[in-house]
C-alpha cells in the first residue's frame, strides 16, 4: 500500500479551533479544510467555550490562541484541557502571533504540546497538528531560538526583596501601598518592578504574577 493510500485509510485528525477573532477562525477553517487527513470539528471564541467543547467533542488537537479577550486566557484554558489527571485529553497546540519568553514558558507549563506562530507556512501548521496528534511536540524556529537562548543564558534569580514585592503585587497592593509597607518611595518600587519584569521576561503586573505562580515563586 502506498503512503498516500495508507494515510487516507487512517481516520482524520480532529481539530477544535479556539480564537476570539471570527475572521481568524474562518481563515483557519478554510485553510485546514484543504489539508488532507485533518478535520475541524468545532470552533470556540473564548477559553471557557474551548474547555467545554474539548470535553464534549474530544478532539485530537485543540488549536489555541493565548490572548482571548474576556474570561480565562489561552494558558488557563490549555491547563484545563491538558490536565494530567485525565487520560486521553486532547493535545493543545498553541498558535499565536507573538513569541515572548514568558508566554512560551507559561504555555508549556500549562501542558501545551507545541507552539507555532501564525506567520508560519500552512505546511508547517499541518505538520504540527499531525505531530501533536501523534504525541510529538513542535516548536516554530523563532520559538525554539527563544527557548535555547533562555537555556543558555538564564535570567538572574529574584532577590528576597523582589520576591517580597512580587508577593504584595500578587495580593493586589498598589505601588503606593507596597512603598508604604517597605518604608520606601514609589519611585524605588517602580524601579524594583522594572527589574522584576525584566527578570521574568514580562511587561506588566498581571503577566509577572502569572509567570511567578507558574514557576512556583509565589506560595
Amino acid at each position: 500500500m502506498s503512503r498516500s493510500a495508507a494515510e487516507s485509510a487512517q481516520p482524520p485528525v480532529s481539530v477544535l479551533l479556539c480564537d476570539d477573532h471570527d475572521v481568524v477562525r474562518a481563515g483557519l477553517l478554510a485553510l485546514l479544510s484543504s489539508a488532507p487527513g485533518i478535520e475541524v470539528i468545532g470552533e470556540a471564541g473564548n477559553g471557557v467555550e474551548a474547555v467545554a467543547l474539548a470535553a464534549a467533542l474530544r478532539p485530537d488537537v485543540v488549536l489555541m490562541d493565548l490572548r482571548l479577550g474576556s474570561g480565562i486566557d489561552g494558558v488557563e484554558a490549555t491547563r484545563r484541557i491538558a490536565r494530567a489527571d485525565a487520560p486521553g485529553s486532547p493535545r493543545v497546540l498553541v498558535l499565536t502571533d507573538y513569541d515572548t519568553d514568558a508566554d512560551i514558558a507559561r504555555a508549556f507549563a500549562a501542558g501545551a504540546a507545541g507552539h507555532l506562530l501564525k506567520a508560519e507556512p500552512p505546511e508547517e501548521l499541518f505538520a504540527a497538528i499531525r505531530a501533536a496528534a501523534a504525541g510529538r511536540s513542535t516548536l516554530a524556529a523563532p520559538v525554539a531560538h527563544h527557548v535555547l537562548a533562555q537555556m543558555r543564558s538564564p535570567r538572574p534569580a529574584l532577590t528576597d526583596r523582589e520576591l517580597s514585592i512580587l508577593g504584595r503585587l500578587a495580593r493586589g497592593l498598589s505601588i503606593r501601598e507596597i512603598a508604604r509597607a517597605l518604608s520606601t518611595s514609589e519611585v524605588t518600587i517602580k524601579t524594583d518592578l522594572a527589574r522584576i519584569y525584566d527578570k521574568l521576561g514580562v511587561s506588566g503586573r498581571t503577566a509577572a504574577v502569572s509567570v511567578a505562580r507558574d514557576q512556583r515563586l509565589l506560595p
